[in-house]
């Protein structure tokens, strides 16, 4: 007996100056869309396209396009990047050519930068992400981007933390991969987003510790109250330990917690998002 085929539902077409690759997963309609411009459009989907993500791509779920910012570069090496305005050590890439990329991107979702100098990526922002149609990832290279093009499109930064990458590829999947997994359908028990860190159902407060088979291991045992089967005191037990936890390792999210305030939020106000950093990279590649 064979498999009935799924459907994609409707498939949506848009004009492009190149021709879409044959492997490529099929764009449906109406589904969350990341859109990723990026020199190295061979980095995607990655560690997207492996197990629930990957899965949620093939099955439409979602969609992921890739705009190669080369193809806009100027003159015949493709140069997307030029030295510094009042010099110093590296390339920036220029405005004009990711004007080009994003009017290829198209208008419709959200523009985002992933940078270093970014508000911090937060779950609440993930969460926000997935409410709504997608988004449109830029990602850096060398020393950064014109911030005319970044002022003229009114782009918004997002950091995954503070240190700085060699690019912004691994940036743009930790965020595509934190929104992804909050679209209805794509984690086969919606119920586990409850219990995690950050999430609402626990409080904004970090998971507790979770055990599994066997009940001994190199002598150490599983808290009894866990193999208890009372519901009550496993609740309870969870809960202290996730107010332990956050206690000892994130003070900025027990601080919320105890204020019932937005954990973003706190971190902004004590500073934690506001050190100076330093955003320079070294160049990439040469110029082509």
């Amino acid at each position: 007996m064979t498999e009935t085929p799924k459907s994609h539902g409707r498939l949506s077409i848009r004009p492009s100056l190149r021709p879409r690759e044959l492997m490529a997963e099929p764009q449906v309609l109406g589904a969350w869309t990341a859109r990723i411009i990026t020199l190295f459009p061979e980095a995607f989907p990655g560690i997207l396209g492996l197990s629930l993500t990957g899965k949620a791509l093939a099955q439409g779920l979602w969609n992921l396009e890739t705009i190669p910012l080369r193809e806009h570069g100027i003159g015949r090496h493709r140069n997307v990047d030029d030295t510094p305005a009042g010099g110093g050590a590296g390339m920036v890439i220029r405005p004009d050519v990711l004007d080009a990329a994003l009017h290829e991107a198209g208008p419709g979702l959200p523009v985002i930068y992933m940078s270093p100098r970014g508000k911090p990526l937060t779950q609440a922002r993930a969460r926000a992400l997935a409410q709504g149609p997608g988004v449109t990832l830029i990602c850096g290279r060398f020393e950064g981007i014109d911030q005319r093009v970044l002022d003229a499109h009114d782009i918004e930064e997002i950091s995954i933390g503070d240190y700085v990458l060699t690019g912004g590829e691994i940036a743009a999947q930790v965020l595509i991969d934190a929104t992804v997994r909050l679209i209805p359908r794509v984690l086969g028990n919606q119920d586990s987003l409850a219990e995690e860190s950050f999430s609402i159902g626990n409080r904004g407060l970090l998971e507790a510790p979770q055990f599994t088979k066997p009940a001994q291991w190199e002598g150490r045992e599983i808290p009894p109250v866990l193999l208890s089967g009372n519901h009550a005191a496993i609740a309870a037990w969870r809960a202290s330990e996730a107010e332990r936890l956050t206690k000892e390792r994130r003070p900025d999210l027990w601080r919320a917690y105890q204020d019932g305030m937005d954990p973003a939020k706190d971190r902004q106000l004590s500073g934690a998002s506001d050190q100076s950093r330093d955003h320079r990279e070294h160049q990439e590649e040469p110029r082509r």
